[in-house]
């Protein structure tokens, strides 16, 4: 069930209610109930997966609370990684270890045929599967404690807003919220409602419009060179932004009608003046997990710079590896702890000025960010080699290399787009919310206009997403990881 489809609309309404007429020490049951209706209507097929998931860290993280044997706390652990990484591993990477094992024999000239599984990606299986493993490793850690309600711990792992895409929740976060008793919260409620309406508004009005130019240039990349790559790469770094970040808006939005708090996972990255702060801005759940699960257990920053410099790259050859089973991933993840790690001697070199944002470096950062884009959008290695090889070709000429890519644009019937052009506008105006959010509140800030003027600006909203779903309902971006 997409949050953009008919289904949802019919079906948050009915949960909005039933969760509040019942009484309160049963509300974590609607949650559970809705949220497992939730899943098996995006993928009913592998609910079962979902539950041992659940089942599994469940039952790990009460052994090694109990126990007060260092082995056995061991044992516990290591089956909960085994298990449910496992899983991920089966599901989402046995194909791609077969194709990369099997390339690199033929490279040595033994001849072997590729095994190729027949398997359909669980869709949220990393998500509720990071979730889960960092559950079970605060346990280990005493961070936390082991949750004795398996009902309120299943509704923890399956809470329906964040389960096909996240954000990550930590336990400590989010289960004392579900064990506890909720009153309606009518603030809370408007706030979640406005989010929600920011997080269509950068969906459908923006990443749904764009993606049909990235669409039409990426998925045939060599019918194309100079300007068009670029504009294309452009858009593409919004669709993902305004893709993913909706959904997480939308996402929090859902749970604070239910009186319930999720982490923020976006904060104006493209405002960033490094990558390292780039990355405290961008899908914030999955990098501190990163850190606090990878990062730090290899080492973090306390063993000498050689080491840091290794750790870094390491979690960050991870994470791409985590987006997908592909060396594009991969390369991007390499291409971000690279980057990070050159930045970094750069800023010992040449210290930075801490007074104010320089906007040449928040956009020597989105153009890096840009390019990195490129390898997690091609289809293949070769496709992103052409990208990155033919973005400039006639750049010598500036005015041949606008007519160029107009006219590229032009043959695809793209320039006469009116939804495209106004996507622009809309761009501006996220940019313009995200420059806001850098210091306060941009809801705050448009709280100190009259009413009329604030609810010109809702109704205004209101009217883009309604205007601009016509154009089509899209998947998610980051359900296919």
């Amino acid at each position: 069930m997409l949050f953009n489809s008919n289904a949802f609309y019919l079906f948050l309404p009915i949960v909005f209610l039933v969760y509040w007429l019942t009484p309160r020490r049963f509300r974590w049951g609607v949650l559970l109930v809705s949220s497992y209706y939730f899943y098996m209507s995006a993928d009913a097929q592998y609910v079962l997966l979902l539950l041992l998931t659940t089942a599994v860290s469940y039952g790990t993280a009460l052994g090694i609370q109990h126990t007060e044997s260092r082995s056995k706390k061991k044992f516990c652990m290591g089956a909960a990684l085994l298990v449910c990484l496992g899983l991920l591993f089966f599901f989402k990477y046995s194909n791609f270890l077969s194709g990369t094992v099997t390339a690199l024999l033929k490279s040595i000239s033994l001849p072997v045929s590729e095994v190729t599984l027949e398997l359909v990606l669980p869709v949220g299986i990393s998500f509720y599967i990071f979730q889960s493993l960092g559950y079970v490793i605060d346990v280990y850690k005493g961070k936390t404690r082991a949750c004795a309600h398996f009902g309120k711990y299943a509704a923890f792992v399956s809470f329906f807003p964040l389960l096909l895409a996240g954000p990550i929740e930590r336990a400590e976060h989010l289960l004392p919220q579900l064990e506890k008793e909720h009153s309606f919260n009518c603030d809370r409620a408007i706030e979640g409602a406005k989010l929600i309406a920011w997080g269509y508004f950068k969906k459908i009005a923006i990443a749904d419009v764009v993606v049909s130019l990235v669409d039409v240039v990426y998925d045939n990349v060599t019918v194309y060179t100079g300007l068009a790559l670029g504009v294309a790469t452009f858009f593409y770094a919004f669709q993902v932004y305004c893709d993913f970040s909706g959904y997480s808006d939308i996402a929090r939005g859902v749970a604070k009608l239910l009186d319930i708090e999720l982490m923020t996972n976006f904060k104006s990255p493209y405002f960033a003046a490094s990558l390292k702060e780039f990355w405290s801005r961008w899908h914030i759940s999955l990098s501190t997990w990163f850190r606090d699960y990878v990062y730090i257990p290899l080492g973090g920053s306390r063993r000498g710079e050689w080491r840091t410099q290794r750790n870094l790259l390491i979690t960050f050859l991870v994470s791409g590896l985590w987006h997908g089973a592909s060396w594009t991933y991969v390369i991007w993840g390499g291409l971000h702890g690279l980057g990070q790690i050159v930045e970094k001697m750069w800023n010992r070199r040449f210290p930075p000025k801490k007074e104010r944002r320089s906007v040449i470096r928040v956009l020597i950062v989105f153009c890096f960010v840009c390019v990195a884009w490129i390898f997690f959008r091609a289809s293949t290695f070769s496709d992103a080699v052409y990208v990155l090889t033919h973005l400039f070709e006639g750049v010598g000429n500036p005015v041949s290399y606008v007519k160029a890519g107009y006219e590229a644009f032009r043959t695809a019937g793209l320039m006469q787009s009116t939804d495209l052009k106004l996507a622009l506008l809309w761009i501006a105006v996220l940019l313009a919310h995200d420059f806001i959010e850098l210091k306060q509140s941009a809801w705050a800030w448009l709280g100190r206009f009259r009413k009329p003027i604030r609810y010109v600006f809702y109704f205004a909203l209101l009217f883009v997403v309604l205007y601009s779903r016509q154009l089509g309902e899209y998947e998610f971006v980051y359900f296919q990881f």
